[in-house]
């Protein structure tokens, strides 16, 4: 059975678990994690960490069926932990997170079929649905909604259903289609090469919306791209380069009549584990580097190592929206482009919208509890 020792000395209390494992729970970790301290309503810690000495001893500690008790010596006090929170909190192991997705690392041979679809109606009217596409679309990075209305406010609905819109320097949604004073290359007819989007922000957005509402010109078909698998590759293929690209800043600027937005970011950032969490990569945005002159011919070598596969049809996807058809993809993952397109042959327009990657995550988490 579960038995508990308090080690002299060690500032810690030792659980012996049943199936034969220990962990080790430090006394000021378990002082400050009281769940007799924490608000009742808003569950925010409310103990005051600077209230006790930092090598705080306790006076005994006791298990009695499934719930720890602690007396503490000076300040005199007595927690209660239940054991099931103390197994689901132990030290060293990350607490378990729904929106903990794997992702699907996927390149051209996903094909046009292999993009997840799914249906804007049930996304509306079933948190079933929703679960489903948004788990799809987080392990994958992308997916296309089908059977929206012929609305700008029908795309909005759906990034609605996750959680609050993502307002840039362009307003709280966009819309691409050739301009006549454009101030972003998105806003004009040429062609797009792979990218991602407003790179110059300190948070560029996370997952963004494109519904397309009307197609019909010659060219302007979608590309997209897995950074994931890019990066990925470059990492077995080009160590050095990623290493470049992975620990060295750059600048990033978007400036026009009334915005100077500027930045500086790695093109590939990493967890702490080392995992590829996040590619920044904007050849237009790009501002003009300022390294050192010996770091600059180190970079520009990494950086047209990772550019290069920005061209490789290996890693290319280019589905052709249709009006009603919105593409979803975590914008801070997946590159996207598009092939030029001529105006005078038909409209193209897209509505466009952005939630935060933490939105995002969020909304996954409520659902797989509710």
């Amino acid at each position: 059975m579960t038995h508990l020792t308090l080690p002299e000395g060690g500032h810690i209390l030792r659980l012996h678990w049943q199936n034969g494992d220990t962990t080790d729970f430090p006394l000021i970790w378990l002082r400050d994690n009281d769940p007799d301290e924490l608000h009742p309503q808003t569950q925010e810690r409310i103990f005051d960490l600077l209230s006790v000495p930092h090598d705080i001893t306790a006076r005994h500690a006791s298990l009695a069926g499934d719930v720890v008790t602690v007396v503490w010596d000076a300040p005199e006090h007595t927690s209660h932990y239940p054991l099931a929170w103390l197994r689901a909190h132990r030290p060293g192991t990350p607490m378990a997170d729904p929106a903990q997705i794997e992702p699907t690392i996927w390149r051209a041979d996903l094909g046009l079929d292999g993009i997840p679809r799914h249906d804007a109606g049930a996304i509306l009217t079933s948190d079933t649905a929703l679960s489903n596409w948004m788990h799809t679309t987080q392990a994958f990075g992308l997916s296309i909604v089908h059977g929206l209305a012929d609305t700008a406010e029908a795309g909005m609905n759906i990034a609605r259903r996750i959680g609050h819109l993502r307002e840039t320097n362009f307003g709280l949604t966009f819309e691409v289609f050739s301009k006549q004073e454009p101030n972003n290359l998105a806003y004009t007819p040429v062609a797009l090469p792979l990218h991602t989007d407003l790179t110059n922000q300190e948070l560029p957005p996370g997952f963004q919306f494109l519904h397309c509402l009307i197609n019909d010109a010659t060219g302007g078909g979608s590309i997209f791209a897995d950074g994931y698998a890019m990066a990925e590759d470059l990492r077995t293929e080009n160590p050095e380069a990623f290493e470049v690209l992975s620990t060295i800043t750059v600048p990033f600027r978007f400036h026009d009549r009334t915005h100077d937005i500027r930045t500086r970011k790695r093109v590939i950032n990493l967890t702490d584990t080392g995992a590829i969490d996040e590619i920044c990569y904007n050849a237009h945005l790009a501002s003009i580097f300022d390294l050192a002159p010996d770091t600059m011919r180190q970079f520009y070598a990494a950086y047209r190592a990772f550019m290069a596969k920005m061209r490789d049809d290996r890693y290319r996807v280019t589905p052709r929206l249709q009006a009603g058809e919105m593409a979803v993809f975590d914008n801070r993952r997946v590159l996207h482009g598009r092939q030029s397109f001529d105006p005078t042959t038909g409209g193209r327009h897209l509505h466009g919208t952005y939630v935060d990657r933490g939105e995002f995550l969020s909304r996954i988490r409520r659902l797989a509890l509710d």
